[in-house]
């Protein structure tokens, strides 16, 4: 199955209530999540619960494409290794020390990261509005954490959102190279192998063999009211990570990848809004104010990126969207720019 640019048909409605399903779908991930840390598994075990039990949904994908494993072992591994187990990790991780729209609102210093990247890695001019993008987000980020009291957020599970946002710079790149051209890896196949990938190696680093197995047999509390630990995990797998990313590759076929990428910014302020009615954690006036600021910077930031002709795009809900050339060269952003708007895979 290899998605192109038109992809089927389908109403402009329908392709966005996709889009945002995907949002909400990936948003509601550390709102499961954090209950279970909370009753006493360790955030690598959740997330390698996580990842394994998609990988395992996802395995019929992965044997149908297994002539990636000869064409594209690299990307594979690399996509498996951050893309998956490093993002997934640190923002778990951080979420178990401080609150889910903080952890998650500083993962969206990714698009600024990425555009660092580009302006002093790749060696790429950068536009005035992706400048003024960078400058919004690292502003909203110093509201979020509250830098004027001494920094309250817990350092730590700070500088554990902020690794899982450089992972996602890592995903960008990775999803760059992938794309385009005879060589261009299928969408699916990358999702299902960098699951695979990543489950390998979150064994190795998790050890699931020493996790709480009885807390699943049980319930946890979601800010006091009892939940089963069972049906949270199997929200985590199926919806927030398998549904997630299928609603996501739909939507983008359908819709263009700028379009699919602002909504995919919803992320971060369902995963917020979730956090307080679910979890109970408030933010302060200045910390919403600063999540909105760092939202609008994002999308300044992408809507201001370089452009360049591309072959195949990754788009909203971490999935390359189509494949095949740009007619008469039409410059577009590239993959990397076209998906800095959306988290979260952490997400």
């Amino acid at each position: 199955m290899r998605l192109t640019q038109g992809g089927p048909p389908g109403g402009r409605g329908s392709s966005l209530g996709l889009a945002l399903a995907s949002a909400v779908a990936f948003g509601g991930s550390g709102v499961a999540a954090k209950p279970l840390i909370e009753a006493g598994l360790d955030p690598l075990h959740v997330v390698w619960l996580r990842v394994t039990g998609a990988a395992l949904l996802m395995l019929p994908v992965a044997v149908r494409h297994r002539a990636l494993l000869t064409r594209r072992p690299a990307l594979l591994a690399g996509f498996g290794l951050f893309a998956v187990a490093g993002v997934q990790a640190c923002y778990f991780a951080a979420i178990s020390r401080i609150p889910v729209g903080v952890a998650l609102l500083i993962e969206y210093l990714a698009p600024a990261l990425v555009l660092l990247w580009v302006r002093f890695v790749q060696r790429r001019p950068v536009s005035r509005s992706a400048a003024v993008g960078v400058v919004l987000a690292v502003a909203g980020l110093a509201c979020v954490v509250e830098v004027w009291s001494g920094l309250s957020v817990d350092a730590l599970g700070l500088l554990l959102a902020l690794a899982a946002a450089c992972c996602q710079v890592a995903y960008f790149v990775l999803s760059d190279h992938g794309s385009g051209g005879a060589g261009g890896a299928d969408p699916l196949g990358v999702i299902a192998y960098g699951l695979l990938f990543g489950a390998v190696v979150l064994t190795a680093v998790a050890r699931p063999w020493q996790m709480e197995w009885g807390v699943l047999d049980g319930s946890v509390r979601m800010d006091g009211t009892p939940v089963a630990a069972a049906l949270l995990l199997c929200w985590i797998v199926l919806i927030a990570t398998v549904v997630a990313y299928m609603a996501g590759v739909v939507s983008v076929r359908r819709l263009s990848p700028q379009v699919a990428g602002v909504v995919a910014c919803l992320e971060a302020v369902v995963a917020t809004v979730l956090a307080w009615v679910l979890l109970g954690e408030h933010l302060s006036g200045p910390q919403l104010a600063g999540g909105v600021v760092v939202l609008v910077g994002a999308f300044v930031a992408q809507r201001g990126a370089p452009g360049k002709p591309v072959e195949s795009v990754v788009a909203a809900g971490g999935v390359p969207s189509r494949t095949g050339p740009e007619p008469d060269g039409a410059g577009e952003p590239t993959a990397v720019d076209e998906r800095l708007s959306g988290g979260g895979h952490g997400t």
